[in-house]
């Protein structure tokens, strides 16, 4: 109280303004960085109750909508090459060429692990990636699924065995899947900005408050699916792994694997106007979330946000002991800050993030700005 007092002689109301917001955006950072994003470099999964004995076969389920030789070829095979001894790939092919899935057919006589089923194409009538899941669960001949996309790249051959062992202790299996990389700034952007963003999720997931995953990483049971009647949402053709998920977790049925083996990569199409249309269509779903999870996500962003133009303000106007001061927090907060980040991508297998991690932290409430507008306007291509 003194203090405050001591503030208010000195520098008057203005100051004392200044410097309980400083203080108190600083202390919402903090816990941010300590106390939220802290407890994912020491979570522990086996910490959970075991459910299973040991670990089950899994059907790997894979969209696939398009002629994607690519996949085929060159991510397929990493699937495929898993160090885990009772596994299938369900591929479910949406499209119309029947010289593709004959080629899609003979691959089993090769590796039988592979089990592959159709949809055709009618452009009369669109296919969302939540019909051909609905497919590809109805054929898988286990009742454990992992789902992922073609896009994404497993890191190593442990992948599947620590996703699969995930089930031992929950009936739904989150892991992580980062961008992959590449040169540029764009790309390290993007990598960044996917794992912070992950990062909301999974601190709330390992304090058993999960409300979503990655459609490139995540698992969950045939009979949790069939006892929530599908997927919900229907006139959405995004959502089966954060509106879905929002309705059948609970404190103690979801397991949250974390670890560099298990990590995926997603391959990009393209630069940040690829990126941000992406952000966008995905991010169409974040007005239906529980107001407890869009305010805990808004608040860091919030904070930071404010106790940057608090700082900012405070080295503008105010006397020089008083912008020593201020550019003191802001060195702690970055200190802090950088890190909890380093820990963090340490955790889930990042490289090359800490560095640069000031710019990002600048930047990004910007691209967040910019997101939201994008976010006024309906998007098309999510409603069916």
């Amino acid at each position: 109280m003194r203090f405050f007092e001591q503030i208010l002689v000195s520098y008057g109301w203005e100051g004392l303004a200044l410097a309980g917001s400083l203080l108190v955006m600083f202390g919402v950072q903090l816990y941010y960085y300590i106390f939220v994003y802290g407890r994912i470099s020491g979570y522990k999964n086996n910490r959970r109750a075991v459910t299973l004995e040991t670990e089950p076969p899994v059907s790997v389920i894979v969209p696939l909508f398009s002629e994607d030789y690519s996949f085929v070829e060159e991510r397929l095979p990493l699937m495929l090459a898993q160090a885990y001894p009772d596994f299938e790939v369900v591929i479910v092919y949406v499209g119309h060429d029947s010289d593709f899935y004959e080629d899609l057919m003979r691959l089993k006589q090769s590796f039988p692990q592979i089990t592959t089923t159709k949809i055709h194409l009618d452009p009369r009538f669109p296919i969302s990636r939540k019909m051909a899941l609905n497919v590809g669960i109805k054929s898988a001949h286990y009742e454990h699924l992992i789902f992922t996309s073609t896009d994404a790249v497993p890191q190593t051959d442990r992948w599947l065995s620590l996703m699969a062992k995930g089930f031992m202790r929950g009936e739904i299996v989150l892991g992580y899947c980062g961008i992959e990389r590449g040169k540029g700034f764009t790309n390290y952007l993007m990598r960044t900005w996917r794992m912070m963003h992950s990062a909301n999720w999974i601190a709330r997931a390992v304090r058993r408050r999960a409300y979503r995953g990655t459609l490139h990483n995540l698992g969950f049971t045939k009979r949790l699916y069939f006892g929530a009647n599908g997927f919900d949402h229907l006139n959405m053709n995004i959502g089966e792994d954060d509106l879905f998920m929002q309705r059948v977790m609970t404190r103690d049925n979801v397991s949250v694997i974390l670890s560099p083996r298990a990590t995926l990569r997603e391959k990009t199409w393209g630069g940040m106007g690829w990126w941000m249309s992406q952000l966008r269509y995905y991010g169409s779903s974040f007005r239906f979330y529980p107001q407890g999870v869009k305010s805990s996500v808004r608040w860091e962003l919030g904070s930071r946000v404010l106790f940057f133009l608090t700082a900012i303000c405070a080295l503008a106007v105010m006397p020089p002991e008083y912008k020593l001061g201020a550019a003191l927090f802001v060195v702690i907060r970055y200190g802090i800050v950088l890190f909890g980040v380093r820990r963090v991508a340490r955790r889930l297998g990042e490289e090359g993030i800490t560095g640069r991690y000031f710019l990002y932290d600048l930047l990004s409430p910007l691209c967040e700005a910019a997101l939201g507008v994008l976010l006024l306007r309906r998007d098309e291509r999510v409603w069916r």
